[in-house]
């Protein structure tokens, strides 16, 4: 499969490591547990909660027996595999909604309308725009460097190790605490509010880390 273009799941609602899901598998397992192939991470996804199949040039979709349903387009899915289409809805447990975009399609435009990166950053630069307006005066150091990192890794969590070891340098690391690392990511969201005070960009994922929502909706 891995020589063939493949589908990918947008994530429209729900807490999740990532926005998009490529499926690479034949088998793929929507659920809870970090080990699930596209990992929902709310109380109302069952650990093993439904389940992709791509075979014969198509893609079908199956409950798992959850506790609180799977839905396509509004419709609840059975236990029985269901083709899914370009442009289908997925719903896991009326918690989060996904988005099927088959291979070599682009994905549907009531998906994209008014969903655009709402930072953009030249790294050679070393320059930010937030909503198309440089920040100005720029960044301090640590807080571009903290930026960059979670835009390298956008739509995924970044732990507070990986932070510590980019923004403070070798002698100063040892001695960063919880504090100073949630002080600069409130230093950033500040600046960025200053622009665009609407749209949460930088998130804590409590217990994990921070991750960068580059989407305006």
């Amino acid at each position: 499969m891995s020589n063939r273009e493949v589908a990918i799941l947008l994530i429209q609602e729900g807490n999740s490591p990532k926005t998009q899901w490529p499926l690479f598998k034949s088998h793929s397992i929507i659920g809870r547990e970090s080990d699930a192939d596209i990992q929902i991470d709310e109380r109302q996804v069952s650990r093993r909660h439904a389940k992709i199949v791509y075979s014969n040039n198509s893609y079908t979709i199956q409950d798992l027996g959850s506790k609180n349903g799977t839905f396509l387009n509004g419709q609840p899915v059975s236990q029985d595999p269901q083709p899914i289409r370009n442009g289908d809805e997925i719903g896991i447990a009326l918690c989060a909604k996904v988005t099927f975009v088959a291979e070599g399609a682009t994905a549907p435009v009531s998906v994209l309308r008014g969903r655009e990166p709402g930072i953009k950053m030249d790294v050679a630069a070393k320059r930010v725009w937030v909503m198309g307006q440089e920040v100005n005066p720029p960044l301090s150091l640590a807080q571009y460097n903290l930026l960059e990192l979670l835009y390298n890794n956008s739509g995924k969590v970044v732990s507070r190790d990986a932070i510590v070891s980019v923004v403070w340098s070798e002698e100063e690391s040892d001695g960063v605490s919880e504090q100073a690392i949630d002080a600069l990511a409130r230093r950033l969201r500040e600046r960025i509010g200053e622009i665009d005070k609407d749209h949460k960009y930088v998130e804590t994922v409590r217990g994990h880390g921070f991750r960068l929502n580059l989407v305006v909706s």
